[in-house]
């Protein structure tokens, strides 16, 4: 028998080790530092989803940050180029290696499926779109406006709308066969950017109509009670296709509906030391519904303190995006309190802007004059009127474009600019605008600047 002997490793080689751990703990903290930046499909998992998993490998810097993957938007007349599609304008190279056997694949059938998107920062949502790769595209060529169905074969507007941090839209997926790819895109209504994601898809067949019911949700329990509010968690349901949410019932009365496969959610609006009974069902596409989960038997507690408590300052306030003339979008990390944090307030100097709400994490100010410099500041406020220590940024607006504003029956040339709502555009195609013709409605005749 053979032993082998473990070296003594020398203090020089032990300081190395230290070393290059702390340096790899220092890239993670900031790395960490952008998860605010924006989001990405987690289900089906889409490339960027699958390298941070570990399912794809080889992958770069993507891992740290899959909600990044940010360009122009406007696809297909604009956004990433040809080759750099993956990559969103080729900030993740390594995404647009393309072959048909470099990445992992998710299975799908066509027909009714659902897209989750992670948000770490809800912007303000023009629409979502979803783009299928032709019948006939070549996996192992590089991905190119060529390689898909220009046509979305979903397509959700969202009217400006602010979507929650898990946000899901169904779409009928159209017929395919073997290896494809699937373009989503988050089109953001306040900046000239979106979030390009694609998703390696194997398609098994088509969707049978789903009858059966996700198996009920087991050991619900509560994790945490306050006079106002009980925090629930579950263990998952299964599903012969897929649980897309679950429903929380307080007695007979549902209380909330859950758009993603977590399994936690906090009741809120309760009275104070008031027994509730509360049960979860679970959901899949189809509408089938699961049976209740175990009955539990919640009181909450007695009226709190005076909440002399003020919340966090906003973390990580930055300007988001290039500023225009006359605008720029500040934006923020969540702020904490010990009981809820219902709004923050931005100040340009010491003027109060605006208040938002409390789900709030950025705000575009407007009215701006051009080549100026601005000092903001955003405080976080609680039901309680305590208010955090300020969160303070700079920044500074483009040179005056020279635009007019923005008028229907107005002939407008190609390259033509105009001022709309605090925001520069220029013309596309040479037109009459029309009532309804707002240059923030047709992204066809208007590119925001």
């Amino acid at each position: 028998m053979t032993v082998s002997r473990l070296s003594r490793p020398t203090p020089a080689k032990l300081f190395t080790l230290c070393a290059l751990l702390v340096l790899t703990a220092v890239s993670m903290f900031f790395s960490s530092e952008k998860a605010y930046s924006h989001g990405y499909v987690e289900g089906p998992a889409s490339r960027a989803a699958l390298c941070k998993s570990g399912a794809n490998t080889d992958c770069g810097s993507i891992v740290y940050e899959p909600q990044s993957l940010e360009a122009p938007k406007g696809f297909p007349a604009a956004g990433p180029a040809d080759g750099k599609i993956a990559s969103a304008n080729g900030a993740f190279p390594k995404l647009d290696e393309q072959s048909a056997t470099r990445w992992a694949k998710v299975n799908m059938a066509a027909g009714t499926n659902t897209f989750t998107w992670k948000l770490t920062a809800n912007h303000s949502t023009a629409s979502w779109k979803y783009y299928m790769t032709k019948p006939t595209w070549n996996p192992n060529a590089a991905l190119t406006r060529d390689s898909f169905d220009l046509t979305p074969f979903c397509s959700v507007a969202y009217n400006g709308a602010q979507p929650p941090f898990s946000y899901s839209n169904t779409c009928n997926v159209p017929q395919r066969s073997g290896y494809h790819v699937i373009l989503a895109v988050w089109e953001v209504a306040d900046t000239a950017n979106a979030f390009y994601n694609v998703i390696d898809v194997n398609f098994t067949g088509t969707n049978p109509t789903d009858t059966t019911a996700p198996s009920a949700p087991a050991s619900l329990a509560a994790t945490a009670t306050t006079s106002t509010s009980v925090s629930l968690s579950w263990n998952p349901s299964t599903d012969n296709v897929g649980v897309i949410g679950y429903k929380i019932y307080r007695g007979t009365t549902l209380a909330a509906t859950t758009s993603s496969t977590g399994t936690s959610y906090t009741v809120t609006g309760l009275t104070a030391s008031t027994a509730y009974t509360f049960t979860v069902k679970a959901i899949d596409a189809a509408g089938n519904e699961s049976g209740a989960s175990n009955s539990l038997s919640v009181t909450t507690a007695a009226p709190s303190a005076v909440d002399t408590t003020a919340p966090s300052a906003p973390g990580g306030l930055h300007i988001m995006g290039a500023p225009t003339s006359s605008s720029m979008m500040v934006m923020w990390n969540p702020s904490t309190d010990n009981v809820a944090v219902t709004g923050y307030k931005i100040y340009n100097g010491s003027t109060l802007v605006t208040t938002t709400p409390g789900s709030a994490t950025s705000y575009t100010v407007t009215g701006l004059a051009a080549s100026t410099t601005y000092n903001f500041a955003v405080y976080a406020i609680d039901a309680a009127g305590n208010q955090s220590a300020a969160s303070t940024v700079s920044g500074t607006t483009a040179a005056s474009t020279g635009a007019a504003a923005w008028a229907a029956n107005t002939s407008y040339a190609v390259g033509a600019l105009v001022t709309f709502n605090g925001s520069t555009y220029k013309c596309l195609q040479a037109h009459t605008s029309l009532t309804g013709w707002e240059p923030s409605n047709v992204p066809a005749l208007w590119k925001l600047q």
